[in-house]
């Protein structure tokens, strides 16, 4: 090459090097001009330590075009996107939402620029004040949505033998929620080794939300500093004869923002397998940000077939809140039980108001397959022992999974008799797994009945009223005028019912419980 053009090509390059130099300064200064006229346009991260160790963010993607903001918000298992703003970086509120099974859910945030940190936040109740968190700027893509797996062609899971009868035992969401560690678990099975639970049935101990980490380079799912090792406390639970369940979610997240199994549902399953777990409670939250409702039993499906390829005795609990009809499909993906409600609260309405509609499912539940209205709220204070005792007389006649949701360690003598009364559990447990149904009603009484094995029926009085009621059995009516024994399960004795009636005053809340034969 001679010098002519070897000087034509250095002047080539530096004009090109040039340009780019103008041109990457050109988008700098556009960059920089943007931030100064949007200054919330970014990506913003904040994030919420726990005494656990493991630290959940909430992401807020904005988009900033003068008084316009767009964008998404993504935090716990919600993703939300930016559907109205008012206001800028001295003050704005943004309204978002997210389409969740038939409804759509909405939410208000507030915040603000102070300097390069953004405040933002919702209030919780309308009657509270808004808790403001600090978001700071993180990189694009940092918190963004995992990309979707498409469902599996739906096929039957084979049943896998197990929860013959409604699982009984407790599960640490209702009193414990996120303070849940391996010192309370280890109390509880030592409680429930020795009050007499243990031999009442009672016998699957329930970690449920917040024992979970993050993952190894690997993909394995860690446990959190609460839980030092999951292995070691499933021995100890096993060691008192007692048996260890866990918690998860088909979705990136679970409901409490701690991670999910999406994406690693098998090796998850093998985990869980040699930790040695017996009881997996798979909660739909945060699956809701990449599937439907519709394709709901398909991503179920794969937990369902995942447990089985372990090989371990593993109980399948479907949770996501009677959604779909699960209980016409629960049981073709594995499942052994299935919640037929939202969450219950301590409260009479809160129970009654589950309870009460649990009656056009009967013909659904059978051995290995349960409706599952949620957990006992019974000994957690919020109603009488009276109330208690409906509860469980009620879960007993649906023959419900019976998970004790109280502190086992401390309970009064009267919870104690509420939990572990052996003939009305009997009723619950009865081997040919028939779901009660209401046989008449008059105004806040019911009158439920059950048929048990041996030709046996469990009756049971419900009066839903505040004040003591009186309500006479016509013995024909409930199809019992052939009775022989009739026995009241929480008085423990027999009763004398000559005659074709039987009349019977109940408490206010309260049930008349009997076993009729």
């Amino acid at each position: 090459m001679n010098r002519k053009h070897q000087l034509q090509r250095i002047t080539v390059y530096f004009v090109l090097s040039g340009i780019a130099l103008f041109a990457t300064a050109i988008s700098t200064s556009l960059a920089l001009q943007q931030s100064i006229d949007n200054p919330l346009t970014g990506n913003w991260a904040a994030s919420s330590p726990s005494n656990d160790g493991y630290i959940r963010k909430a992401y807020f993607n904005l988009k900033q075009d003068g008084g316009t903001i767009t964008g998404t918000i993504r935090a716990t298992q919600f993703f939300y996107k930016i559907v109205k703003s008012t206001g800028g970086p001295d003050g704005f509120v943004l309204e978002a939402s997210m389409p969740d099974g038939r409804t759509e859910r909405k939410v208000t945030y507030e915040g603000k620029l102070i300097g390069n940190e953004l405040q933002i936040g919702r209030r919780t109740r309308p009657d509270q004040p808004i808790t403001f968190q600090t978001a700071q700027r993180v990189p694009d893509g940092e918190g963004a949505m995992p990309a979707r797996v498409e469902p599996p062609t739906l096929r039957k899971v084979p049943y896998n033998g197990l929860a013959k009868s409604p699982p009984m035992g407790w599960n640490s969401w209702n009193k414990f929620a996120g303070r849940i560690d391996d010192a309370t678990v280890r109390g509880i099975a030592d409680a429930i080794s020795k009050n007499g639970m243990k031999e009442a049935g009672y016998v699957y101990i329930n970690i449920d939300d917040t024992w979970e980490a993050g993952r190894d380079a690997q993909g394995n799912i860690l446990t959190n500093t609460k839980f030092p090792d999951m292995k070691a406390l499933a021995d100890y639970v096993h060691k008192k004869g007692l048996k260890l369940g866990i918690y998860s979610s088909p979705g990136p997240n679970t409901c409490a923002g701690y991670e999910g199994s999406y994406g690693h549902e098998e090796q998850d399953a093998r985990t869980y397998a040699a930790w040695g777990i017996d009881y997996l409670k798979y909660d739909w939250c945060g699956a809701r940000i990449l599937y439907t409702d519709e394709e709901m039993p398909a991503i179920y499906q794969k937990m369902g077939e995942a447990l089985l390829k372990t090989k371990r005795p593993i109980v399948y609990s479907l949770c996501q809140y009677g959604r779909q009809d699960v209980w016409k499909w629960g049981p073709d993906v594995g499942g052994n039980l299935w919640r037929t409600t939202g969450d219950i609260r301590d409260t009479w309405d809160s129970m009654t108001g589950i309870g009460f509609r649990q009656n056009e499912l009967a013909e659904y539940a059978k051995p290995g397959h349960w409706n599952d209205p949620d957990m006992l709220e019974i000994g957690n204070g919020g109603m009488t022992d009276v109330e208690y005792r409906t509860h469980m007389s009620l879960w007993a006649m649906l023959a419900a999974p019976l998970l004790a949701g109280n502190d086992l360690r401390n309970m009064t003598p009267a919870t104690i008799e509420v939990l572990t009364n052996k003939e009305v559990i009997a009723v619950d447990q009865d081997r040919i797994g028939k779901q009660g149904r209401q046989v008449w009603k008059s105004g806040e009484q019911e009158i439920w009945t059950r048929p048990l094995s041996g030709g046996a029926t469990a009756v049971a009085i419900f009066n839903r009223g505040k004040e003591e009621s009186k309500v006479t059995l016509k013995w024909e009516d409930l199809g019992l005028a052939n009775k022989k024994t009739v026995r009241d399960l929480w008085l423990h004795q027999d009763i004398a019912t000559a005659g074709p009636e039987y009349p019977v005053k109940v408490a206010g809340h309260g049930v008349v419980m009997l076993r009729v034969k």
